[in-house]
């Protein structure tokens, strides 16, 4: 229900029913285990906050600035929460863990540039996606896109995989909490623009990023994977809105 509720709020735009199932996911969830309770309210928190704001790729001072306090609330009060009041540390954010990297791992960062070079081109001009972003042309506003799209990616690391993903996990397998973590990210991200045939790539890319982090308990190497992909992002967006600049993609 909590899943579903996200889908419903950013997706479908039904807040009169996107609230009501948060309220009973709670009073489901208080019933049968105190501990999923408090975890799933964290989680309900941080999409209630998120769904007050708009979700757009608006890249002026003012809403980056909005949009950027809901972000910092909904990844910096559940972890506080569960560090401070529950004192069970269920969400952290390893950067440093100590451990190198694979080889698979290193090979995965160039395949992830290739990927996004061979899709994201025909995605984006293909079905006039791009459009749901402003044309950047001046510095200020090339500047403005570059910190929106990155930060956007490192919020979508440390929120869907490190808060919400890790709190399912205490209570669910591994592929039932990823899949509802997926539905989640997933529909955020239609909700910013990503539309048409988006969640094709999106939803699975989800999926990966999750069972990477299992794999590796690395924030920063999932990060490392998302940022590759928004960069190849970000130039497709300056040479969609002009033509004539970066003129290297095939679509």
């Amino acid at each position: 229900m909590v899943s579903l509720a996200g889908f419903t709020l950013f997706v479908l735009h039904q807040p009169l029913i996107g609230y009501p199932l948060l309220a009973v996911a709670l009073v489901a969830a208080a019933a049968v285990n105190r501990a999923l309770f408090r975890d799933l309210l964290l989680i309900a928190f941080s999409l209630a906050v998120m769904s007050l704001v708009p979700i757009t790729t608006d890249i002026s001072v003012e809403h980056m600035a909005i949009m950027g306090a809901a972000m910092i609330l909904a990844v910096g009060v559940p972890y506080t929460v569960s560090r401070f009041a529950y004192r069970d540390h269920a969400i952290t954010f390893p950067v440093r863990t100590g451990q190198k990297w694979t080889r698979a791992e290193k090979w995965y960062l160039p395949a992830v540039v290739v990927i996004g070079y061979a899709l994201l081109p025909v995605y984006m001009l293909g079905t006039g996606v791009y459009t749901n972003w402003p044309a950047a042309s001046a510095p200020d506003e090339i500047a403005r896109l570059f910190v929106g799209t990155n930060g956007l990616g490192i919020w979508d690391e440390l929120f869907f995989i490190c808060t919400v993903f890790a709190l399912l996990r205490r209570h669910l397998p591994m592929a039932q909490a990823n899949v509802l973590q997926a539905v989640l990210f997933t529909s955020f991200l239609w909700e910013l623009g990503f539309h048409a045939w988006a969640p094709l790539f999106i939803f699975p890319f989800a999926l990966l990023q999750a069972f990477i982090f299992t794999r590796t308990r690395s924030l920063s190497y999932i990060i490392c994977v998302h940022l590759l992909f928004d960069f190849v992002l970000f130039l497709v967006l300056l040479h969609a809105h002009n033509r004539a600049w970066i003129d290297i993609f095939l679509y």
